[in-house]
């Protein structure tokens, strides 16, 4: 009787848990739901099943991993109903044993009217179960091994022999499987995650030129997690080429730390950074664009617990209205004189400032850098032609020369530079000029000159000063071994040293030129290669 009301009253108890669990979770999810995200900011999935085919057969399959799951009060109310309940249970087959083999009867004669048994050779399966509740604590003795001395198996019944074995093993077998249970809840790494921080808040500024979206991690144990990396993933509405409407489509984030890869040496708090390119799906989105977007980034710290060797995840996410535009993080890492050691100051963790951040989108700020590069070179381009328009207009006024134009002859002097006279063609071209004592006449470039003999010097030595890169003019060369000038006159003989340069058109006869005074400078890169050679 006792058995059947402490079975009720463990289901009544039972039943208020189950719908106080259901109450409670549908009011948390019905205020969660409202928010709509797809991982809470403890990095808990906002994800529950329903309609499941064959659920509860399907969990009990599983137990342990359904136990492991289950919260710590259902794990509790298991493992002290499982414990319990081998004990009834056992219990009542004690009491049926003794039943059966009129142990109850003899010693309950044997207490109340003790010389009715004096002639009676009965021996007992167990000693002093007289009633249910005696059997029940032998259950608990046996099953405990407390074994207190006052009852104990008799060799009388094989079948009470069997049930205790069998009681033993089923004690045995019950104690390792809920201690297992206790101990995977306690040890398992999804605890370790707790001590895993992300920043409330992600934030978007500009790294070495590039527009990034960054978030903090960090680590509160001194145990470090090994070989620790971080995946983002962005979870929103896609429409395909064919029209299907994909409600949460999840596309990777590319991230790493400080910009470089996804490996960390987790030992402080480190940014990690998104770089936001043209194969970011945050390309196309600018400030305003982030408030009426719909998204949702969902960062994981995976790596291996250094003190068990478990691997572990800690999750976390991100909205559009969790994201700060133009922020950046406040640095943690202090390194303190006194101790000799780096403190990371968690109190800051979630801090940050106000940066300089261009409001407009990523792909609209590569499209004015374009612009700008282009418009600078076309710049460049249009001032490097004008240069060589200038050049060019120089070398064409040369060869347009108006002989007689002031601005092209004055000073009646022909200065002949060095480097524009080609290597090993003067002097021979001149040496009439070395022979003739009394004169010479020659044509340049289309003009005739006409040469008294005492102011042409030798001229064997031009060659030599036009392979040295030295200049041949009129200030430096004056009489001196060289040609340097070359007076021009009106008469061609009575001027003691003097030339007369003579104009030269095909198929006419040469005329002097009688003019003022004039000079003509004369360049490399103006003067043909055939007017000398």
């Amino acid at each position: 009787m006792l058995l059947i009301v402490c079975f009720v009253c463990f289901l009544l108890f039972a039943t208020i848990c189950l719908q106080a669990l259901i109450w409670y979770r549908q009011t948390r999810f019905s205020s969660r739901r409202v928010r709509k995200r797809v991982v809470f900011k403890h990095g808990e999935c906002n994800v529950v099943q329903g309609n499941v085919a064959k659920r509860r057969r399907r969990y009990l399959q599983d137990i342990f991993t359904t136990l492991v799951d289950a919260q710590w009060r259902w794990t509790l109310l298991v493992f002290a109903a499982s414990f319990v309940i081998s004990w009834a249970f056992f219990g009542f087959i004690w009491w049926t044993i003794a039943f059966a083999h009129n142990d109850l009867e003899y010693i309950k004669l044997r207490n109340t009217q003790p010389e009715l048994i004096v002639n009676m050779t009965h021996t007992v399966c167990v000693t002093e179960v007289s009633s249910m509740m005696t059997a029940f604590l032998y259950s608990v003795e046996t099953q405990t091994t407390i074994g207190y001395g006052n009852r104990f198996v008799t060799e009388e019944c094989p079948e009470a022999i069997f049930t205790m074995c069998i009681q033993c093993i089923t004690g045995v077998f019950i104690q390792a499987f809920m201690v297992g249970i206790v101990f995977a809840k306690l040890s398992r790494p999804k605890k370790r995650a707790q001590t895993l921080l992300f920043s409330r808040n992600a934030v978007i500024c500009h790294r070495d030129g590039s527009p990034c979206l960054m978030f903090r991690v960090g680590d509160m144990r001194k145990s470090h997690i090994i070989e620790a990396h971080v995946r983002a993933q962005i979870i929103r509405k896609k429409v395909t080429k064919e029209g299907e409407v994909l409600p949460f489509y999840q596309q990777e984030l590319h991230v790493g730390a400080d910009g470089g890869e996804d490996r960390l040496m987790f030992i402080w708090p480190t940014t990690i950074v998104h770089k936001i390119d043209r194969s970011s799906p945050l390309y196309m989105l600018s400030a305003s664009d982030m408030l009426k977007e719909r998204f949702e980034v969902v960062v994981m710290l995976e790596g291996v617990i250094e003190s068990t060797g478990m691997t572990t995840q800690a999750r976390s996410s991100y909205l559009p209205s969790e994201v700060l535009w133009g922020h950046r993080f406040v640095n943690v890492v202090s390194f303190r004189k006194e101790t000799g050691e780096y403190e990371v100051d968690y109190t800051l963790f979630n801090n940050t400032y106000d940066v300089d951040t261009p409001l407009c989108s990523a792909k609209q700020l590569d499209e004015l850098k374009l612009e700008y590069t282009k418009t600078a070179k076309s710049v460049m381009d249009r001032t490097q032609s004008a240069n060589m328009f200038q050049r060019f207009a120089s070398a064409a006024s040369v060869d347009h020369l108006d002989p007689a134009s002031d601005e092209s002859l004055d000073s009646g002097r022909l200065h002949i530079r060095s480097h524009s006279i080609p290597n090993g063609v003067l002097a021979s071209e001149l040496e009439p000029l070395n022979n003739n004592k009394h004169g010479a006449c020659f044509t340049m470039g289309g003009l005739t000159i006409t040469t008294t003999a005492p102011s042409i010097p030798n001229l064997s030595s031009i060659n030599e000063r036009t392979s040295s890169g030295n200049s041949i003019n009129s200030s430096n060369y004056s009489n001196n071994n060289s040609l340097s000038t070359l007076p021009l006159s009106p008469s061609s003989a009575s001027t003691a040293s003097g030339a007369t340069i003579v104009p030269s058109a095909p198929g006419s006869n040469v005329r002097s030129k009688q003019s003022n005074p004039r000079r003509l400078s004369i360049k490399q890169d103006q003067l043909p290669i055939d007017s000398m050679c």
